[in-house]
């Protein structure tokens, strides 16, 4: 009788499930990476992690990278193109607490960027 649960290829699926796939198998995958970064990061600041925090500088850095700068809407923007349905509040509570803590700092343009200690423990951490 045909069972459509079977594998048809000769793999076994929770075979393949325990070994994992492609990039986590022999590594973590980039994004888990730069979230370890932030992590740490947030870690030496004395904060605790959260989805909100790490998307957040997230998005800072990637807009660092790129030689951009975001302010509190173009943050908000970033993180609901990516799926992540935050309010603009809350995203301007985050960005608030992050430079009271020293963690980012809030530029004469409205924007905000990393702070210098931040970077730094950043390039340690690489």
């Amino acid at each position: 009788m045909y069972n459509s649960q079977q594998p048809k290829d000769g793999h076994s699926p929770l075979a393949d499930a325990a070994f994992g796939n492609g990039t986590q198998a022999f590594g973590k995958a980039p994004e888990q990476q730069g979230n370890q970064r932030i992590r740490h990061l947030l870690k030496c600041f004395g904060l605790r992690t959260s989805l909100i925090r790490l998307k957040v500088i997230d998005a800072l850095l990637t807009a660092a990278n790129n030689q951009r700068t975001l302010g509190v809407r173009g943050v908000h923007s970033h993180l609901l193109e990516l799926g992540i349905p935050l309010s603009f509040l809350s995203v301007r509570e985050v960005l608030k607490r992050l430079c009271s803590e020293g963690v980012i700092t809030l530029n004469a343009d409205k924007s905000y960027s990393l702070h210098e200690e931040a970077a730094k423990v950043l390039e340690r951490r690489d």
